[in-house]
């Protein structure tokens, strides 16, 4: 397979809004495939409300339009959940930010500076630690964010933001602590904002943990940091973490709260990354055509990972799926419990592997082996005497489905000759399949739970564990 994780380098004068990662060991708590950290899932409005308060800030430079309307709003809104939370989960007392300063990147007028920066052509949002501000662009991020994702994307950046602001006063890093941990740590406590608005105790904003969350996800994993290859950077960007870290750290704080964020820093962070590529090797592209050869590849592989006492049978004929007598067809992938047979349709597959712009702008080539591989972890299950049509059972595969993602970090040479192995980008994109479509954490009739949230946290579980604890969380 290829592509996993990307890493960038940045200023350290100005944090960006481009930035979410992964986090440290969050609660573990029995698995409910109707329910997000403890809540119920739902459909509903999300943003912000009708009738809310006003404003509690006011900002520089504003044009006055909707944009600033909703991105004073959020601040405004995060300032009170850190005004009841703060003394609580970091000790200390908070005190908001000094400025906010709002500009138009599409305008060329270099008289409008920010943290030491021309407005003109800047398109981003960030905290300014020199003089306690934060800036954002109302002419092309900001409207880009809540054209392609709802209001509440706006709401995440900036709640980002502001957690290098909460940060700094709880004194949580040295001056030489890598981007990468103080990125994590803010998307961290973003995640733990959003819990708050979902719970209903926002008087400004609503998130509903269904369709809501969902698009708040797809938010977060768009923007991650770009490729890197030994020789060079394949785009520019900043040490953000790749999209899987991002997610991660988000959902640690949405389901722990702001005090498992403060346990992020470089050993944490290292131990979690463990052996998972950051970079591409020399030669490698980030990408293996999806083909018959490479999904037997991938099967073969599996075969060698687990080895079951009756490795399921690769068929490339879509139609025996339809003849399955005790499960109902999955295209591109499918899986016949009664055969022990997995079934592809291959032209689907190739479809569902081709790079795409998407509502993420992620898939690719592990969108397609992650939802193979699904189908296999479901012929383990069936070896185990596990049921396979349970509502626990797709949250089971996805994590599954993780450990054999993350067992792939070690190359395995197989009897065809072929080398399987995962490799910079590959996370992100199983990521966001799951988030997308969710066939890699279904049963086999291709039931999976309703919310992407639940789908991705049973994904990292198994990335950052092993078969035994899959097989006990999602029992």
């Amino acid at each position: 397979m290829n592509r996993c994780i990307h890493i960038a380098a940045k200023s350290a004068a100005v944090l960006t809004a481009a930035a979410l990662a992964t986090a440290c060991g969050a609660t573990q708590k029995p698995a409910d495939a109707f329910t997000v950290a403890g809540m119920q899932v739902a459909d509903g409005p999300s943003g912000l409300k009708a009738g809310a308060p006003p404003p509690s800030r006011t900002v520089t430079n504003t044009d006055g339009g909707p944009i600033d309307t909703l991105a004073v709003q959020s601040v405004s809104d995060v300032e009170d959940y850190w005004n009841g939370t703060f003394a609580r989960a970091l000790a200390g007392e908070f005190t908001p930010v000094r400025k906010l300063l709002s500009w138009d990147a599409n305008r060329r007028d270099r008289s409008t500076s920010f943290c030491g920066e021309t407005t003109a052509g800047l398109v981003n949002a960030a905290f300014c630690p020199p003089d306690s501000s934060i800036g954002w662009d109302r002419g092309v991020l900001l409207p880009s964010l809540r054209k392609s994702y709802g209001e509440m994307a706006v709401a995440m950046v900036l709640a980002h933001e502001y957690g290098h602001s909460v940060q700094y006063q709880a004194e949580l890093n040295r001056p030489n602590t890598p981007t990468l941990v103080a990125e994590q740590q803010a998307d961290c406590f973003a995640g733990a904002y959003m819990r708050w608005v979902a719970e209903g105790h926002s008087r400004r904003f609503r998130l509903s943990t269904g369709d809501g969350l969902n698009s708040l996800l797809a938010s977060v994993i768009s923007f991650r940091d770009p490729l890197f290859n030994r020789n060079g950077v394949s785009s520019g960007g900043g040490e953000h973490g790749s999209a899987f870290e991002r997610v991660s750290a988000f959902q640690f704080g949405f389901t722990d709260g702001p005090q498992t964020c403060k346990g992020i820093d470089v050993e944490e962070v290292r131990s979690r990354r463990g052996d998972l590529p950051v970079a591409l090797q020399r030669g490698e592209t980030g990408n293996w055509p999806v083909s018959q050869n490479s999904v037997r590849s991938v099967i073969a592989a599996m075969n060698i990972l687990f080895k079951p006492a009756s490795p399921p049978r690769l068929t490339f004929d879509p139609a025996a799926a339809k003849r399955c007598p005790d499960a109902r067809s999955t295209p591109p992938a499918s899986f016949c419990p009664a055969t022990n047979t997995i079934a592809v349709d291959l032209a689907a597959l190739k479809k569902l592997g081709a790079a795409s712009e998407g509502p993420t702008g992620l898939t690719g080539d592990n969108t397609a082996y992650s939802v193979v591989i699904s189908r296999y972890v479901l012929a383990v299950q069936k070896g185990l005497g596990l049921p396979l049509d349970t509502a626990e059972t797709g949250l089971r595969t996805a994590c599954l489905t993780g450990v054999a993602t993350r067992k792939l970090s070690q190359q395995v040479n197989t009897p065809d000759g072929n080398t399987v192995a995962l490799t910079a980008g590959d996370l992100d994109e199983a990521v966001a399949g799951l988030l997308t479509n969710g066939l890699a954490a279904s049963d086999a009739n291709g039931q999976s739970a309703p919310a992407g949230f639940a789908r991705i946290d049973a994904f990292r579980t198994g990335v950052l564990s092993d078969q035994d604890h899959c097989l006990e969380r999602f029992a």
